[in-house]
């Protein structure tokens, strides 16, 4: 095929290819890249093909272009929607920490001060004993029962939301 050829079938096809694969998926910007992609293509193998085989070769091309921008944009639904069921998302939050004081602040006051001066702050069962004036038992009681609520609300998310 020549450039004169090459040329012509511009002017020839690039309409009826463009409304072909519009039709097929109902995005115009997407419909002119491919139509774009499909003459690339053919300009590239421009001198293995006939003119006579042109209308066709180019339809092939486009179909295919087409065939696989459907694919990617299908996986690229498919990866973000992944990721959109993050919990972090439905409410705007976009810290942990904002999630742990929401579930912290429905504790008990002893529970969430005993749970905060352990994982927070690192003292020992026995530090925690003499600053809230419990023994060691009552302290590791207290604790385990805030985990457990923080657990159990943490994997309830609809309480957080």
């Amino acid at each position: 095929m020549t450039v004169k050829e090459y040329n012509q079938c511009v002017d020839l096809y690039a309409d009826g290819v463009y409304r072909f694969i519009l039709k097929n998926i109902k995005n115009e910007e997407m419909a002119r890249d491919i139509v774009q992609d499909a003459f690339a293509k053919m300009w590239e193998k421009a001198k293995d093909i006939a003119f006579e085989k042109s209308k066709s070769y180019l339809f092939t091309a486009a179909y295919h272009t087409m065939i696989d921008g459907i694919r990617k944009e299908k996986n690229r639904i498919n990866y973000e929607a992944a990721y959109d069921n993050d919990v972090t998302d439905e409410k705007g939050y976009s810290d942990l920490k904002e999630i742990l004081e929401a579930a912290a602040s429905k504790l008990p006051e002893i529970q969430r001060s005993v749970l905060m001066l352990r994982d927070y702050e690192g003292y020992s069962y026995k530090e925690i004993g003499e600053i809230t004036d419990l023994n060691e038992s009552q302290v590791k009681v207290y604790i385990y029962r805030a985990r457990i609520f923080m657990k159990n609300y943490l994997v309830s998310m609809d309480r957080v939301i």
